[in-house]
């Protein structure tokens, strides 16, 4: 589309809109999965009393790291403002977050008991927050490049 072509109102149009379906289902999706195991592990938490110290303290983190992914998704489809991806860079920022809860916790796992298991949760563990620093990485990216196509845009309706 020619600079010309792009007027004004397209342009506004186009910046006014909000997420699109493919990515509203998906937060959709986020918040009933994220509801459901937090209850799940918020009821198991509460209806057994007698669970050891560290079991107490994982699930108190499942549950906290379950409501906040709950309020990204009831924050993102509830914005009236496109998200130019910020979304994209806290879901990546709260992944490589809990990631490192996740690998603290392995190695706390292996350090006391050197079980096989837990040196596998520390592998998993490791392989998770690899993938979540570079998905992390390409939000930004995308972000970025989003910023810089709306400087342009900006720039050009000045003209």
């Amino acid at each position: 589309m020619s600079p010309e072509a792009f007027s004004k109102v397209k342009a506004q149009a186009l910046a006014a809109t909000e997420l699109s379906l493919a990515a509203r289902l998906g937060y959709v999706g986020l918040l009933l999965v994220s509801a459901a195991l937090t209850a799940v592990v918020v009821s198991l938490w509460l209806t057994e009393p007698v669970l050891p110290s560290r079991t107490q303290l994982a699930f108190g983190a499942m549950s906290v790291i379950g409501v906040a992914w709950m309020s990204l998704a009831v924050w993102a489809l509830t914005a009236r403002r496109p998200l130019f991806a910020r979304d994209r860079v806290i879901a990546g920022g709260m992944a490589v977050t809990f990631s490192a809860v996740f690998a603290a916790g392995c190695v706390a796992a292996v350090v006391l008991t050197s079980s096989a298991a837990a040196f596998g949760a520390l592998a998993t563990s490791a392989v998770m927050l690899i993938a979540a620093v570079a998905i992390l990485q390409r939000a930004r990216r995308h972000f970025a490049d989003l910023v810089y196509r709306r400087q342009e845009l900006e720039a050009q309706l000045r003209r």
